[in-house]
């Protein structure tokens, strides 16, 4: 029996509350980016999201020069599934009993709910213009399929100062600005979905506790990239496989060895964060790719130049890690590059007219930001940059939980895609000095 039956009603919920009881209300991550998963907020410095059990093996068994460029693993959670009277769903957080919950790789991949949708429709499913703020929560709009329709209605508590702005497939803006980024709503509302039609029956399931890697910065800019020539496991189906191929072969993931999963960030001249998903990375050519690390790079005013050296070299720290990895291979894992829209430079710039006079600019951020937070402008210090790789669920080496297949080497593909972007980071630095 799900134990938030006996909680009692408060504001959060009326099965939920932060106050009562043992139990922890999960909100969406406000800040992913790229992924299916849905990532649940835990606390400020913890995320979690559904256990698969080969991933938290292998954050269990991470060779210790590699946790530099991973997450912290925390723990395990049990996660109670409830919706209320009013239609809203919440997912809230107990500790974890062995035997009471069940995790996500339960079902073998074959019984596992697909969502099908054309390109097109996937365009405008992740577009701003889906998540129409209504009162007291979120709810899907006519324009979505039927499973989205039928998706449950999402009450969201936890919001940034700084509103998101999705750039559409068209590199148009959205008109909707939203205190979240609309990848994190789309996957959570279709992750609550797919946890609602396995069964029933099911009240528990487990969730990985992780730390979330972006609570030290003010105005997280955060750039996801699938990594490496392969994206599928050992042992996906033939089926799974072709199609994880075909992505590969149609995108920068065979040229480039990583391709765009997607970014947010931070416009000073605006006060936004500019989205991009997963499907705009997917039909990138080369120069796209650069375009849009360009972009990533630029907060609306100028290309931050003080990024390259700090990034460059954690990439190349990471390449030498992976390097001694011999029979590691972490398929379909990607790499998150993060840095601080809120930095050294970022209260200050140079105005283009004839006086060259300083001009402020913080009046673009929320004023809780205005005050701290960041280097002096002119500070020396390097501006603070993090390089994390996530996801494992389909990662492995030699002597990992008995995998039959034992590869050789370090993981080739991996290191190719770290190499093309080393290569373009440094090309872009030479053509900016």
């Amino acid at each position: 029996m799900c134990v938030c039956q006996t909680m009692e009603v408060g504001k959060y919920g009326k099965n939920a509350t932060r106050s009562g009881g043992r139990g922890v209300l999960l909100e969406p991550f406000i800040h992913q980016v790229g992924g299916h998963s849905s990532m649940m907020r835990y606390d400020d410095h913890t995320v979690c999201k559904p256990l698969i059990t080969r991933e938290q093996r292998f954050y269990e068994s991470l060779p210790p020069e590699m946790k530099e460029f991973t997450p912290e693993y925390k723990g395990v959670v049990s996660v109670c599934f409830e919706g209320d009277s009013d239609g809203y769903i919440n997912l809230v957080a107990y500790p974890y009993v062995e035997n009471e919950a069940v995790e996500q790789d339960d079902m073998p991949e074959r019984d596992q709910p697909r969502r099908k949708h054309s390109r097109r429709s996937l365009h405008r499913s992740s577009s701003g213009t889906e998540h129409k703020e209504e009162k007291p929560g979120l709810a899907s709009d006519g324009s979505e399929s039927i499973q989205e329709t039928r998706s449950p209605r999402v009450d969201l508590h936890i919001h940034s100062d700084v509103p998101f702005q999705m750039l559409d497939g068209n590199s148009g803006l959205s008109s909707e600005k939203i205190s979240y980024n609309p990848w994190s709503l789309r996957c959570h509302k279709q992750q609550l979905s797919r946890m609602r039609s396995e069964s029933k029956d099911r009240k528990l399931y487990k969730f990985l506790l992780l730390e979330n890697v972006v609570h030290h910065f003010m105005l997280p800019c955060v750039l996801d990239l699938k990594m490496g020539t392969r994206q599928h496991g050992d042992d996906a189906s033939e089926e799974k496989a072709a199609r994880q191929m075909k992505k590969c072969e149609q995108s920068t993931s065979a040229t480039l060895g990583v391709r765009v999963c997607g970014m947010q960030v931070y416009q000073l001249n605006t006060g936004h964060y500019l989205c991009r998903n997963k499907y705009y990375g997917r039909g990138l050519s080369i120069e796209g790719f650069r375009n849009a690390l360009y972009q990533y790079l630029h907060n609306g005013i100028e290309l931050r130049k003080d990024l390259f050296e700090p990034i460059l070299a954690k990439l190349r720290s990471l390449k030498a890690v992976l390097e001694r990895q011999a029979s590691y291979r972490f398929y379909s894992s990607s790499l998150l590059i993060i840095y601080d829209g809120k930095d050294s430079r970022a209260g200050m710039f140079v105005e283009r007219r004839p006086e060259m006079r300083l001009k402020r600019v913080e009046s673009s951020l929320p004023e809780s930001l205005q005050d701290g937070g960041g280097t002096e402008p002119g500070s020396s210090a390097q501006p603070k940059v993090d390089v994390r790789m996530i996801d494992f669920a389909h990662s492995t080496f030699k002597g990992f939980r008995d995998d039959p297949t034992v590869h050789d080497g370090p993981d080739v593909g991996y290191v190719f895609g770290l190499e093309s972007l080393i290569n373009i980071m440094e090309q872009m630095r030479e053509e900016n000095q």
